[in-house]
C-alpha cells in the first residue's frame, strides 16, 4: 500500500502540468508522422538533366522512360554539349545522362546508345539508389527491344521482395522509431527524477518516511514503465493507422521485450539521476547518451557498419536490441525462438543495470 502511494505521487508530478502532459502523451504523435516522412532513404524526384547528343530513337525512348518515372524530375534536356560539372556544382542537377552514338570499329552506328551517368556524390545513399534505377531503365529498355525481336537472355535473375515487398523504408524505420521515443519519454522522465525531490527540498521527507529502499527505488522508476508503455501503443498505432505499416507478430512477445529493455534503460537513467546535481545536469547527461544508444543501435545504419573498435559499444546497448527485436515481430511476425539470443543478451545488460543502478542508489540513499 505504501508503495501505490508512491507510484500515485509520482504519476501526479509527472502529468500535473499541461506542458508536460502533452510532451508525454501528445509529442509522441508529432514526432512519429515527422520523423515517419523526413527519415526516409526512398528516392523521389531526383532532379536529372539530360544531354541527347545520339541520333537513333533509342536514346529518345530511354528518356521518354526516365521522363515517365515518379523517381526523376527531369530539370534539363538539350541536344548540345553541357558543362557538365558546372550544372552538377551549381546544384540544379543531381544527375547528369549523357546519350552518345556508339560505333562499332567500322564507325558504323550501333542499335543502342552509349550512355553516360554522371552523379552528384556528396549524398553517397541517393546516388548509389539513382544509378540502380538509371541501370534498371535502361536494362528493362533493352530486355524489352529484345522480346520485341523474339530474341531474350539465356538466363535472367528474378528477385522476390519478402517481408517488404514494396521497400518502403518508412517500414524498416517505422518500428525503430517507436523504440527510440519509447527511450526518450522514459529516460528524461527518470532521470530528472531523485534530482527533482533535491531541488524541490522533499529528499529528506521521503527518506524518513517508512518506504525500504527498494520500495522508493520501484517506486521512482515504476511510474516511467507505465507511460513508456502508454506511449508505446500511442506509438504502434500510429505507425499501423497512419504509415500503413503492417504489423505480424505477437503483441505479447513485443511487450516482454519491451519491458525488459524498460528495466535496463531506467536503471540507467536512475544512476544519472542519482550523480545529477541538477536538473540541468541530468538532462545534458540523458541527452548525450541517448544520442551514443542511437548512433550505435542500427537504427540508421547496420550494426555490421560500424568499426571494431567501437563495436563493444553497440554490443552493450539496449536500444540495438530492442530495434532489432521490434523490427523481427513488426515485419517478419518472428516468435521468441527467431530471437532468443537477443533478448537474452537484453535480459543480461538488463540486470547488469539494474543491480548496479540498486547497489549506488542505497549508496546514495543511506548518505
Amino acid at each position: 500500500m505504501r508503495l501505490f502511494y508512491l507510484i500515485k505521487k509520482e504519476l501526479i508530478e509527472a502529468v500535473r502540468q499541461k506542458e508536460q502532459l502533452f510532451l508525454i502523451f501528445a509529442s509522441p504523435i508529432i514526432q512519429i508522422v515527422i520523423l515517419g516522412y523526413v527519415i526516409s532513404t526512398d528516392v523521389h524526384h531526383v532532379p536529372v538533366g539530360i544531354v541527347n547528343l545520339s541520333k537513333g530513337q533509342a536514346a529518345v525512348r530511354i528518356i521518354e522512360r526516365v521522363r515517365q518515372s515518379p523517381l526523376f524530375a527531369v530539370r534539363l534536356e538539350s541536344r548540345r554539349s553541357e558543362d557538365y560539372l558546372y550544372l552538377l556544382k551549381k546544384g540544379e542537377v543531381k544527375a547528369m545522362l549523357v546519350f552518345r552514338d556508339a560505333l562499332d570499329r567500322k564507325r558504323t552506328p550501333l542499335n543502342y546508345p552509349e550512355v553516360q551517368v554522371l552523379m552528384d556524390g556528396i549524398d553517397s545513399n541517393t546516388s548509389m539508389i539513382a544509378a540502380g534505377y538509371f541501370n534498371g531503365i535502361i536494362k528493362n529498355y533493352i530486355l524489352d527491344d529484345m522480346q520485341r525481336l523474339g530474341q531474350g537472355l539465356p538466363i535472367a535473375a528474378k528477385p522476390v521482395f519478402r517481408f517488404n515487398p514494396q521497400l518502403r523504408s518508412i517500414n524498416y524505420m517505422g518500428p525503430g522509431i517507436v523504440a527510440f521515443l519509447l527511450t526518450i519519454i522514459t529516460m528524461f522522465l527518470t532521470s530528472a527524477s531523485m534530482v527533482r525531490e533535491k531541488e524541490q527540498q522533499t529528499l529528506d521527507t521521503l527518506l524518513i518516511s517508512p518506504l525500504s529502499t527498494l520500495e522508493i527505488y520501484v517506486g521512482k522508476a515504476l511510474p516511467s514503465v507505465l507511460i513508456g508503455l502508454v506511449d508505446m501503443v500511442i506509438g504502434l498505432l500510429v505507425v499501423v493507422l497512419w504509415f500503413g505499416i503492417p504489423f505480424r507478430g505477437s503483441l505479447l512477445y513485443l511487450f516482454l521485450a519491451a519491458l525488459v529493455y524498460l528495466a535496463a534503460i531506467l536503471s540507467y537513467a536512475m544512476l544519472i539521476s542519482v550523480f545529477s546535481s541538477t536538473t540541468q545536469q541530468a538532462m545534458f547527461f540523458a541527452w548525450f547518451s541517448l544520442m551514443i544508444f542511437l548512433l550505435m543501435s542500427g537504427f540508421f545504419t547496420p550494426v555490421d557498419n560500424i568499426p571494431p573498435l567501437l563495436r563493444l559499444l553497440a554490443d552493450i546497448n539496449p536500444l540495438r536490441y530492442l530495434i532489432k527485436i521490434i523490427r523481427e515481430i513488426f515485419l517478419k511476425g518472428n516468435g521468441i525462438a527467431y530471437f532468443w539470443k537477443d533478448l537474452l543478451a537484453l535480459g543480461g545488460i538488463a540486470v547488469t543495470l539494474v543491480t548496479i543502478s540498486l547497489l549506488n542508489f542505497k549508496r546514495f540513499i543511506s548518505k
